[in-house]
């Protein structure tokens, strides 16, 4: 498997670094916290950054999209990551494009993807609910049979990019017990709909996320994706690309962290002397620069993995979720203590890092389950 990046992207990463560098500093993320943003992004910078193709890379040419895959996709996000820019490109390109384009429905695909690429709407999954820890099919949101279509009732947490979302893709039941791969099927569900309310979440990251409640909300038969019935399949591909493309995101997270961290080093005077010249300091960041490279290495794997369709895909994310988690933590963490009492300030940005790291930990499994997964498909 080739890891290191071709010509072409090369010049993808080089544009989004250079791109974002200019219109995306950290002190723009810092803002839209401190004004109370309602979005938690710009949708004026989302739609440009949607100009510049980004939004359609993972998408084939015939539905309106590049033809490329997410081993592109995640240098993008990787550039978005190292600035914390908070457009919705997990929750709303990977998330509920990817369901509209292997979910198969034609004209939910004609009617929304477009928009999802261009940047004109935002489609956001709903696949978590309270208690169901990674457990993607542990759904206790019920849709029963109601006319020509279906009713749905239940609640769903942590979906990201849904305020302010045209539209939210709802894993529901219509058959089994939560947990049962059987019954699961996904409706796409328009937010002004009756008895769709959508309530924002407040995070350690101040990412956009809501609760999102159903109360007897009619959809047609025409809003399914995939097979009614057997949706589980559909449900944990969109996931297994999500996870990847976040993997990409922690990568320019932890990176940026570990850079800011090496230049204080550089620069911070203690007892006349550059901290950067004590040989402890050196070690520490000579083994937090050890274990982002290997991240790197396994994210670029995975994306490649799923991309060609590899039997090893599954195993592939899990690894590089994995080694992401920890490493994206002990970069932040590093950074805090190197950067001693200051780091714990709101005036550093290094905090945000830390907050970003762990929120994206414990988003789609965290080091442990993914470890165990790995195991599991491994016959460990």
């Amino acid at each position: 498997m080739q890891l290191a990046l071709d010509e072409d992207q090369e010049m993808i990463a080089q544009t989004a670094r250079d791109f974002l560098e200019e219109n995306s500093p950290v002190a723009r993320f810092r803002a839209l916290r401190d004004e109370g943003a309602e979005l938690g992004y710009s949708a004026d910078l989302f739609k440009e950054m949607a100009g510049l193709g980004w939004a359609g890379i993972p998408f084939d040419e015939k539905q309106g999209g590049a033809g490329m895959g997410l081993a592109e996709l995640v240098l993008i996000v990787e550039a978005l990551g190292r600035k914390l820019a908070p457009e919705p490109f997990i929750g709303g390109v990977t998330m509920g494009g990817s369901a509209l384009s292997l979910g198969g429905n034609t004209a939910l695909i004609d009617a929304w993807l477009p928009s999802v690429i261009d940047g004109g709407k935002v489609v956001a999954f709903a696949h978590q609910e309270a208690r169901s820890r990674y457990d993607v099919c542990r759904v206790e949101t019920r849709a029963e049979a109601d006319g020509d279509g279906f009713k749905l009732t239940g609640e769903k947490v942590q979906v990201l990019d849904a305020v302010g979302a045209d539209a939210v893709i709802i894993p529901a039941r219509v058959s089994g017990e939560a947990g049962d791969r059987d019954g699961l099927t996904l409706f796409l569900v328009e937010t002004g709909a009756s008895g769709v309310s959508v309530i924002r979440q407040n995070r350690l990251d101040h990412r956009n996320a809501a609760i999102v409640r159903l109360d007897d909300v009619h959809v047609s038969s025409s809003a399914i994706l995939g097979v009614a019935g057997q949706g589980a399949t559909l449900l944990e591909d969109v996931i297994e690309r999500a996870t990847v493309v976040l993997c990409g995101e922690m990568l320019g997270g932890m990176f940026e962290a570990f850079d800011l961290t090496v230049d204080y080093l550089k620069t911070r005077d203690q007892f006349g002397t550059k901290i950067g010249t004590f040989q402890g300091l050196q070690h520490r960041a000579a083994n937090v620069f050890m274990e982002l490279e290997l991240a790197r290495s396994c994210v670029m794997a995975a994306a490649r993995a799923v991309d060609a369709g590899d039997k090893d895909a599954k195993k592939l994310v899990s690894l590089a979720k994995a080694r992401c988690s920890d490493a994206y933590v002990l970069a932040a963490n590093e950074g805090v203590q190197m950067f001693a009492g200051v780091g714990m300030t709101d005036e550093y940005d290094i905090g945000f890092y830390m907050k970003r790291a762990r929120a994206s930990e414990l988003t789609f499994g965290d080091s442990s389950y993914h470890r165990n997964r790995w195991a599991e498909m491994g016959k460990y």
